[in-house]
């Protein structure tokens, strides 16, 4: 039997929605706008993202943020995996403790993480760039990493791996053509969140960069003191482009993964 929703509730979306995207829906409309004025619509134009191009500053943070997101998200991709499978196969107790740890960064404000950070680099006499950066970001996107890839193996069940066991299969040979097929979703998608993640983030990479190590959100906080300019409009309109893709991305991944069925046959 279906529950009718109050009238209240539909109205309540709508005005968080409202509230949420209608500043984003701004900054999207005056990327376009020809006048430098924010406040004065002169007309339609795509030169602030041509210009974007052309401005040294903005492809050298680019490119600092497109590195230390790939290799950030490689790492922790990896290495939150790795700590998902781990955990799979410790005790309930141990797993509670040691999971409460890896869900920890999460849980944090981030400018805790940043200042912390901040001093243990500085304790270990470690100059500030894109390496500090780089770990700092492996340290909060492995956890989200290890998060998504956890929760898809505790949907899986261990039916097929002890199946693959009985008919004679190494260990190798399980995680192989069983294991990981199954998690296979979860690691990209945990794997595009990493890479969002990192590529948005300000609050961790404003402490721990340094000379020569300017990302895109640094550089944006930069530019924004000076005032707001339709070219900075077009540069973030470009990082949510690519941030909503990434997201929508990463839950096609995660829908696939639970939409399909589970193999009756083991390939070997």
């Amino acid at each position: 039997m279906k529950t009718k929703s109050h009238p209240l509730l539909g109205i309540h979306s709508v005005v968080m929605m409202i509230f949420i995207y209608v500043p984003i829906l701004f900054i999207v409309a005056y990327s376009f706008n020809s006048s430098r004025l924010a406040a004065d619509w002169s007309g339609f134009t795509f030169d602030w993202y041509v210009s974007l191009f052309d401005n040294r500053h903005v492809m050298e943070a680019l490119a600092n943020s497109l590195t230390v997101a790939i290799v950030s998200t490689v790492i922790s991709t990896v290495l939150g995996t790795l700590a998902a499978l781990a955990m799979r196969k410790i005790g309930r107790r141990l797993k509670s403790g040691m999971g409460g740890l890896l869900y920890l960064p999460i849980i944090i404000p981030d400018i805790i993480m940043g200042l912390s950070l901040l001093v243990l680099f500085n304790q270990l006499n470690m100059p500030l760039g894109k390496m500090t950066i780089i770990i700092a970001h492996i340290t909060f996107s492995l956890s989200y990493v290890y998060v998504v890839v956890s929760t898809r193996l505790s949907g899986m069940g261990g039916q097929l791996e002890e199946a693959a066991q009985d008919l004679g299969a190494s260990s190798w040979q399980t995680f192989r053509h069983v294991t990981l097929p199954q998690i296979a979703p979860g690691i990209i998608s945990g794997a595009l969140i990493a890479f969002t993640l990192s590529l948005d983030d300000f609050m961790v990479s404003f402490f721990v960069s340094g000379p020569n190590s300017t990302t895109l959100p640094i550089y944006i906080y930069g530019q924004v003191k000076r005032g707001i300019s339709p070219e900075i409009n077009a540069l973030c309109t470009i990082l949510i482009l690519v941030t909503v893709t990434l997201i929508f991305l990463a839950q096609f991944a995660l829908n696939r993964g639970k939409g399909q069925k589970k193999q009756s046959v083991l390939p070997f």
